[in-house]
């Protein structure tokens, strides 16, 4: 023990209890074998490895997650959870994402920290690492944010569209700004759940535009889902009609859209033939990266073969030019599992992850994205490619 002047006697054990570990501490629940970039990747990126870029994307979709945890309470920087999740990557924070409506932070930039990677002696950004990466989180069942993350779920079941949200506007207008500061090639996008769903639709409205940004999708809303709540819905009738109209922003979801159509007309757009459309071979480059469990009911859909309506419609849809479907799908299958597992974000930097590359399997994908090869015949051109 101590004497009275605070110094330990000589011969005699001090204890010290650390501070319990925070279950979400990037060294408590974070990825075991991935490590900072060193002078290797110099020689060989780790970057080019597709189970890499997995596992960076979704630690950087739970740093978004916790940026909003240490928000709502009241986390310093020091004690904050959230920049483990970026740093250890050598990225830095450079923007937030707030929804006005609540403050709540829902998405972030973050970008490739030089000062960090050659204080490490990383002289140069490996190949392969993008210069900045969107980062967009889904629903968070907690605190004040839970309201408007389940109004937006509920905008997507019942148009097949997030274009109504003040989240899409902000999150298309931080991805176009860091695309043309950076160049579209050296910029990705990732989400997860809802997040996954503005990611990919944020990233379709830039490819329209003729710029072409990495995405990369984890449990992705299935448009199969809000169809089939359609078809029940136009069984109801007046129910659903009723239900729709108390929807918060509905008149804003609804609203004419860029291309001239109401936002439901271009979620019924990609389920249907279209006539009077031309292809528009130049956007086939857009090929996003969506991560899926069998198990979970929300985006398992993509992965049903017989998500289909007729084999001329698959046709049309297979993609342009090639015959290929315009997507890359990754299937994790364990067997049966609980619903909050198979949803979560933590399976995708697991370990012990195995996933099958099922690119026969994404019909449902193709038709999903079948506007971006669709244009009316006064379509303006597109911008090139940066």
């Amino acid at each position: 023990m101590a004497n009275s002047s605070g110094e330990v006697q000589e011969g005699q054990t001090v204890v010290v209890q650390e501070e319990e570990a925070h279950p979400y501490a990037f060294h408590v629940s974070g990825p075991r074998n991935v490590a900072s970039p060193n002078w290797r990747d110099l020689i060989n990126s780790s970057w080019k490895n597709e189970n890499h870029k997995r596992t960076v994307f979704s630690c950087f979709i739970q740093a978004v997650y916790l940026l909003e945890t240490d928000r709502q309470e009241n986390r310093t920087e020091e004690n904050a959870l959230a920049p483990n999740w970026w740093r250890s990557f050598k990225y830095k924070l450079t923007q937030t994402l707030i929804d006005e409506r609540d403050g709540s932070i829902f998405g972030a930039v973050l970008e490739w920290d030089r000062a960090a990677a050659l204080a490490d002696m990383v002289l140069i950004r490996p190949s392969g690492a993008p210069k900045a990466v969107l980062a967009l989180r889904g629903t968070l069942l907690k605190g004040p944010t839970i309201l408007r993350d389940i109004e937006d779920d509920l905008r997507f079941l019942a148009w097949e569209s997030l274009k109504g949200s003040v989240r899409f506007k902000v999150a298309l207008e931080a991805l176009r700004s860091v695309a043309e500061m950076y160049g579209s090639r050296n910029v990705c996008v990732a989400g997860h759940s809802l997040g996954a769903g503005f990611a990919l639709q944020v990233g379709k409205a830039l490819a329209k535009e003729g710029m072409y940004v990495e995405a990369h999708l984890f449990n992705p809303p299935s448009v199969s889902m809000p169809m089939s709540l359609r078809n029940i819905g136009e069984r109801a009738g007046f129910a659903w009609n009723r239900f729709k109209s108390i929807l918060p922003s509905s008149s804003e979801t609804e609203a004419t859209s860029e291309e001239g159509e109401t936002a439901n007309t271009v979620g019924l757009r990609s389920w249907i033939p279209l006539s009077g459309y031309k292809t528009s071979m130049g956007l086939k480059n857009w090929v996003p990266n969506l991560y899926v469990n069998n198990s979970d009911y929300i985006c398992c859909s993509y992965t049903d073969p017989d998500v289909t309506e007729n084999k001329q419609a698959d046709k049309e849809n297979a993609g342009p030019g090639n015959g290929q479907v315009a997507a890359k799908l990754f299937v994790m299958s364990k067997g049966k599992q609980k619903f909050l597992e198979a949803h979560g974000l933590e399976q995708w930097w697991s370990d012990d992850v195995q996933l099958q590359q099922a690119l026969h399997n994404s019909k449902l994908m193709s038709r999903q994205l079948k506007s971006l090869y669709t244009f009316p015949a006064s379509q303006p051109t597109q911008r090139t490619p940066q």
